[in-house]
């Protein structure tokens, strides 16, 4: 009788996380970080707390015209086309904020960095190719990629929120180059920009990515 409450009780638990809407996170440690203007970062936290709104109205939405039993209708394919660029555009931005907030020096002695090193030759040959793919023409985001089944970091350029990802491949350092980044603040300067977010990387957050990664892989 025991083991059978304590399993109902899991199962009523897991059904409460599955229905919970997604929350708002807070990232207002972010505003004293030198270089950045408090005005750029709070209008970007109002842009990703849109996402977290939108996200919950679509999913509440499908869900709705899933139960009414409308989920081959017209407006059930255009919203379910419409999620992965909302969810996607909330949870790249919590982890873009997550890698900010710190000294922007990389610890050498990480596994993170080590396998940066061995791959590009040089943290500063990685370096430059991450800030090389954010400086491309168009509206993006540049990621560090991990590739589980070859255990190798790539470079990617997302020109959408949903659009360009690598399939099974887990993001490590995410850096948000879409133009209202930066341009309220360093106008058509994103070279300034990328290089006042370097100066603030939080490189404990990609450490441990990589290293759960690492963890998950053996």
């Amino acid at each position: 009788m025991k083991i059978f409450f304590t399993f109902f009780l899991s199962l009523c638990a897991s059904a409460a996380l599955y229905a919970a809407p997604y929350v708002v996170k807070d990232y207002g440690n972010l505003l004293q970080m030198p270089g950045f203007n408090s005005s750029l970062l709070e209008m970007h936290f109002k842009l990703y707390a849109g996402y977290v709104k939108n996200t919950n109205d679509l999913m509440s939405s499908l869900d709705a015209l899933s139960q009414d039993g409308k989920s081959g209708s017209y407006e059930y394919g255009a919203l379910k086309r419409r999620l992965g660029w909302e969810f996607d555009g909330m949870r790249l931005h919590e982890l873009y904020f997550e890698n900010l907030g710190g000294n922007g020096k990389p610890n050498a002695s990480s596994p993170l960095y080590k396998a940066l090193v061995a791959q590009f030759g040089s943290y500063e040959n990685w370096k430059k190719d991450f800030i090389a793919t954010g400086m491309m023409r168009g509206i993006d985001w540049a990621i560090l990629y991990f590739d589980p089944q070859m255990g190798k970091l790539v470079n990617v350029w997302i020109n959408e929120h949903d659009v360009g990802h690598l399939a099974t491949g887990s993001p490590i350092l995410i850096m948000d180059v879409f133009e209202h980044a930066y341009m309220p603040q360093f106008g058509l300067d994103r070279a300034k920009y990328i290089d006042v977010l370097f100066t603030n990387l939080n490189w404990e957050a990609p450490a441990q990515r990589y290293n759960a990664m690492m963890s998950a892989k053996k």
